[in-house]
């Protein structure tokens, strides 16, 4: 990893990124003023690898149905998972129901604007709890997800692609780039998260249209191959994420329990299906009842 980008050329990173963001910044319901902290928190969790193209429509129906925590609390945690319909990585409609739980209970109905708080909610991680704390309520903290390493490990180390797993130095690396006023802080971490989902993307880099091409790195070392290990894509054809999948969908397209029988008719291999049955369970995302159903979790 190359030397960090010069403390004194800070400023003028911070203003390329964020008159660049002032431009280019796509129109999100969860940007607008009026969104709740509740729709913050909500969009994070569905937007971890996931598309904003496909968690646009379920934010909506989401918010609309649930517009508090409290009114999530209510319902049961098996709604939750019925409303999260495709998204993928459905256990987290439960850390979401969990959380609301949290919320109503322990902060009276309000998501809570303290850093720590938010990081003590159930299922909420170091990411998300950075994410709401500076996207809701304006504060300066170091907001690091995928798009963001990316642009640090570009524009600032000089590298193709960042670590395959986050490393403290990566960390170190974006607090040290934080302005130092909260309200720009607030507003830096979401520009460069942004460039990264634009601009500065994994496989097809714009760098002609990036605010800091005169400046990175990476370009100004010659775009240097990624020497790391091969990323691979995640198969889904014949695996259990597939079966896991035809499963929770027939449950969720059901109004009522299902039998084994009507499980049995999603997948034609069975000892597959049972195994992701046993794994759904275990996981709390399906309930066995005891006339032998099997229902979506209601409490």
């Amino acid at each position: 990893m190359n030397a960090p980008f010069p403390p004194d050329l800070r400023p003028e990173l911070h203003r390329r990124v964020l008159d660049w963001y002032a431009d280019h910044a796509r129109v999100l319901p969860w940007r607008e003023p009026g969104c709740s902290p509740w729709g913050v928190l909500v969009s994070e969790v569905m937007l971890q690898q996931t598309p904003v193209a496909r968690v646009l429509p379920q934010w909506e129906a989401w918010t609309a149905r649930w517009p508090t925590p409290s009114d999530l609390a209510a319902d049961a945690p098996g709604e939750a998972v019925r409303m999260w319909n495709r998204l993928g990585y459905p256990r987290r409609a439960l850390r979401l129901h969990a959380a609301a739980v949290a919320i109503r209970d322990e902060h009276g109905g309000q998501v809570p604007d303290d850093h720590a708080a938010l990081l003590a909610l159930p299922g909420i991680g170091a990411y998300t709890a950075a994410a709401v704390a500076s996207f809701a309520f304006g504060q300066r903290h170091a907001v690091v997800d995928t798009n963001v390493r990316r642009v640090h490990a570009r524009a600032v180390t000089g590298d193709a692609e960042p670590a395959a797993a986050l490393t403290a130095a990566e960390n170190r690396l974006a607090v040290a780039l934080l302005p130092d006023d909260e309200a720009t802080a607030a507003r830096w971490a979401v520009a460069v998260m942004e460039l990264g989902a634009l601009v500065c993307t994994a496989r097809a880099p714009r760098c002609d249209d990036c605010p800091l091409l005169e400046r990175c790195a990476w370009v100004l070392a010659g775009r240097p191959p990624h020497t790391g290990p091969a990323r691979r894509g995640q198969a889904w054809a014949g695996t259990d994420r597939q079966v896991r999948g035809r499963l929770l969908a027939v449950l969720r397209e059901s109004p009522d329990p299902v039998t084994a029988e009507g499980l049995a008719a999603c997948w034609a291999d069975a000892g597959q299906r049972d195994r992701c049955l046993d794994g759904l369970v275990a996981d709390g995302l399906v309930e066995p009842l005891d006339d032998g159903r099997f229902a979506l979790p209601r409490t």
